[in-house]
């Protein structure tokens, strides 16, 4: 079992690998609303948890780079830099550098310091000149307790002697440690400098108010000036606890903080109330308060809003998570598996309740199914994923990609909330990456081509997901330049995949792309021009028991629909029996069955097709295809199924019903039949194959065409 340090660790890299997804999404929003406040904070929390955490367990070299970062945000968020698209560059590129740099803790390979200073110092390029950067904290905050796990805010008065400078000591090095500990906000007060005759330039004649707000307790904050406490004049007070979420008017008026402070007296209060003109403008015109000291107070009244402000919106969020907990994925994982096991036993106690035809054993079986399907519906629903968190990577990749090509293109993405099962989404990410590359580089064309045909500049890539039955329908939508039939059709006669009279339709003409090497490109790029990714594509959507399909007007654009299962662990599938072997088809392809006799096998004079209501169905006889030659029945079956499109019919000996089917895939040895995806074993310890329909129509393409020519 790990230590608690090592638990604490991993549970880091995971939260920092959420927080750099988020911050990734949030710069990206942030192009598109560069003065959108909340993006800014959001912005600036990430990176601030990301040091802060990072320090706290011992990722120094994160905390160093990421506070330089976070130091370039807290200008931008104080209103003294503008959002900028070389800002956003470089944000982009120091996400990406902490990313490595977390990977490379873990043993993945060391992080490239020299790039790392080249983005500190673009960074800095960025600064105004008034503002430098603060130098890196060099020490590591320590964990706050439990207790103080809530943020607070303090008011602190630090009024040092003058001589403090004399023993070494730099108080402006005190206040960039206070702001290591939170947000905060300084006002210097300048009404004690002395006249010019009575200065003594080694004096300190400033002293400071500081507002803070903080997760630390204010034990760290009297650490802060431990070694100046006999030299310094300080006062710490706890002004908003954390408790109270608050509005606008719930914090304390302006002239109440200055009456608390001991900065004016009530009757002076009482006396600038009477008048109509705003309070601090008074103050400051009747000389009764300094301009700082109001401005020191008008500070801490908006800090205290504000605070309380982002601890109402975040109220929601925080009482959500309460009511989650993280679960290791490799956890769900075995559940899943360990339900896979008790549907296996359930048919097992099924069948034996039907062959006993006791009514107490029957009813105890059904009962003990409806549980079982409750808890398999249940525990696959935990391992459900919103595919929006693959769509949000591809924002990256299409403003990266599209920049490096010169063209101007959006990514529209929709039916972000769309569920699927954890696995598949993870084995989904590298086909889509493919197939979103090959839109931009291929589709879209150049601004210039674009205006030429009377389309506007920017082009347009949509990635949407819906609900299709027990699948997912993946779309990506382009507005570019569409598929060129003639010059695929070309390039296919060139390679030998077809001959020049072959008659295509115009879904067989864009299949051709996914023959292996095929390209119809001009050259090689860094992108493209390989002939390597979309037969890759299919045999990954393959391997996923998916389908893929093309549809292109050229000149308009083109649409690649994916069809993904909800799930890879159970699935619903239709049981047949040849002979004494049992295989399970995808329930969701299935749309009839109907009966094969002798007699329609000889009317087809050695055919494989069958009339069904009027049209012919091509069929594939399972029982040659597996050579499988005892037993033949007078009369079989054919199970019409749903392939790429078309009616396709399989014909077995004997339809046994409806099965919720455990996939277990297959060992080394049998892991490359064409045309089998796996295995499942049935109630009485039978194992049954699982069929892969489409992989056995191309199976059986290929065996006839090498035949036939």
């Amino acid at each position: 079992m790990s230590s608690p340090q090592e638990q604490h660790i991993a549970t880091y890299r995971e939260e920092a690998g959420e927080l750099l997804a988020e911050l990734e999404t949030s710069l990206l929003e942030l192009e598109e609303n560069p003065q959108d406040s909340d993006l800014i904070n959001r912005v600036f929390r990430a990176m601030h948890t990301i040091k802060g955490s990072g320090a706290m367990f011992g990722f120094d070299d994160i905390a160093r780079f990421t506070h330089e970062v976070e130091t370039v945000f807290d200008q931008v968020r104080n209103g003294k830099m503008q959002v900028t698209r070389c800002l956003l560059d470089l944000t982009l590129q120091a996400r990406d550098q902490i990313t490595t740099m977390l990977d490379a803790s873990a043993g993945g390979p060391p992080a490239d310091e020299a790039n790392g200073q080249r983005i500190i110092a673009g960074l800095q390029e960025l600064l105004p000149k008034v503002a430098p950067l603060k130098p890196p904290p060099q020490k590591t905050i320590a964990a706050a307790p439990a207790s103080e796990s809530t943020s607070r805010t303090y008011r602190i008065r630090f009024k040092p002697i003058p001589e403090i400078m004399l023993g070494g000591t730099n108080p402006v090095s005190l206040l960039n440690e206070l702001r290591d500990l939170g947000t905060c906000e300084v006002v210097v007060h300048l009404d004690s400098i002395p006249t010019l005759d009575k200065l003594i330039a080694e004096h300190c004649f400033f002293y400071w108010d500081i507002v803070l707000t903080t997760c630390q307790g204010i034990e760290a904050i009297k650490d802060v000036f431990i070694f100046v406490e006999d030299d310094c004049d300080l006062k710490i007070d706890l002004i908003d606890d954390g408790s109270a979420p608050g509005t606008d008017d719930s914090y304390k008026k302006l002239g109440d903080i200055l009456v608390e402070r001991g900065d004016l007296s009530p009757v002076e209060m009482q006396k600038i109330l009477s008048m109509q003109k705003r309070f601090g403008e008074i103050l400051v015109e009747q000389g009764l308060v300094p301009a700082s000291k109001v401005q020191s107070a008008l500070l801490e009244q908006q800090q205290i809003k504000q605070a309380r402000q982002e601890r109402t919106a975040a109220a929601p969020a925080a009482a959500e998570a309460a009511l989650s907990i993280r679960v290791p994925a490799e956890r769900l994982d075995h559940l899943v598996n360990l339900v896979g096991e008790l549907v296996t036993v359930q048919a097992h106690l099924t069948q034996i309740a039907g062959t006993r035809h006791d009514n107490e054993i029957i009813a105890v079986a059904e009962e003990v199914e409806r549980l079982i399907s409750e808890l398999r519906d249940t525990t696959l629903n935990m391992r459900m994923l919103p595919i929006g968190s693959t769509f949000s990577k591809f924002k990256r990749l299409v403003r990266d990609l599209s920049a490096e090509l010169g063209k101007e293109i959006d990514l529209e993405t929709s039916g972000a909330d769309t569920e699927l099962d954890k696995t598949v989404i993870e084995k989904l990410n590298d086909p889509l990456v493919h197939l979103i590359r090959n839109s931009i580089d291929h589709g879209i064309e150049m601004p210039e081509v674009r205006k030429a045909a009377g389309k506007p500049a920017k082009g347009i890539v949509h990635l949407a997901a819906e609900h299709s039955g027990d699948s997912v329908l993946v779309t990506i939508r382009d507005d570019g330049a569409g598929l060129d039939k003639e010059r695929i059709r070309a390039k296919a006669v060139e390679r030998g995949l077809i001959t020049a009279t072959t008659e295509l339709t115009d879904k067989e003409i864009f299949n051709l792309i996914f023959a292996p090497g095929f390209s119809t490109a001009q050259k090689v790029t860094s992108v493209s021009g390989r002939g390597v990714g979309m037969d890759v594509v299919k045999k990954a959507i393959e391997a996923l028991r998916g389908t893929i399909d093309i549809a292109s007007e050229q000149g308009k654009g083109s649409i690649i629909t994916l069809r993904i299962p909800l799930t890879l662990a159970i699935i619903e599938t239709l049981l047949v029996r040849i002979d004494r072997n049992f295989f399970v088809l995808p329930l969701s392809m299935v749309e009839e069955c109907i009966e094969l006799t002798r007699a329609d096998v000889q009317a087809a004079h050695g055919r494989h097709l069958a009339h069904v209501r009027g049209e012919l169905t091509p069929y594939i006889n399972l029982r040659a295809e597996f050579e499988i030659t005892d037993n033949q029945p007078e009369i079989e079956q054919i199970v019409i199924l749903s392939v790429n499109g078309k009616r396709i019919g399989f014909v077995v000996d004997d339809v046994v019903g409806e099965h919720q089917t455990v996939i277990k895939t297959l060992g080394k040895l049998y892991r490359d039949v064409r045309g089998i995806s796996g295995a499942t074993i049935l109630g009485d310890g039978t194992v049954a194959l699982i069929l892969d329909p489409g992989l056995l129509v191309q199976s059986v393409a290929m065996v006839e065409q090498e035949q036939f020519g």
